[in-house]
């Protein structure tokens, strides 16, 4: 006998809209992530003195030969990819790629 399935709308599935808002439940803490940035060599001291200016952004390593390891900590998913992508506009930056990104539970 064949099971009657309820009836879902695949747009607002896809769309979110089958959620409500109030059943949402943020994590708590934050989201860190590693970012590699690949720059110009001879303007690396200018990218990384712009990069540590930026919220919760801090360099974790650097190569002469133009890369630079920044740890950034954020508030959310949406903070973290804004200062990816303010990293990756800078003037000089040839590549900015997230290498690595979890929830940060203890902030």
């Amino acid at each position: 006998m064949a099971k009657s399935h309820s009836a879902v709308d695949r747009r607002a599935l896809m769309t979110g809209r089958l959620i409500k808002p109030d059943r949402v439940i943020a994590p708590p803490g934050g989201e860190i992530a590693s970012i590699l940035v690949q720059a110009r060599p001879e303007h690396l001291a200018d990218v990384e003195a712009a990069i540590v200016t930026m919220e919760g952004c801090e360099i974790h390593g650097r190569d002469p030969i133009g890369k630079l390891v920044v740890v950034v900590d954020s508030p959310d998913s949406g903070s973290l990819g804004t200062t990816l992508n303010n990293i990756a506009r800078l003037p000089d930056v040839y590549s900015a790629s997230l290498v690595f990104h979890a929830l940060d539970a203890t902030s």
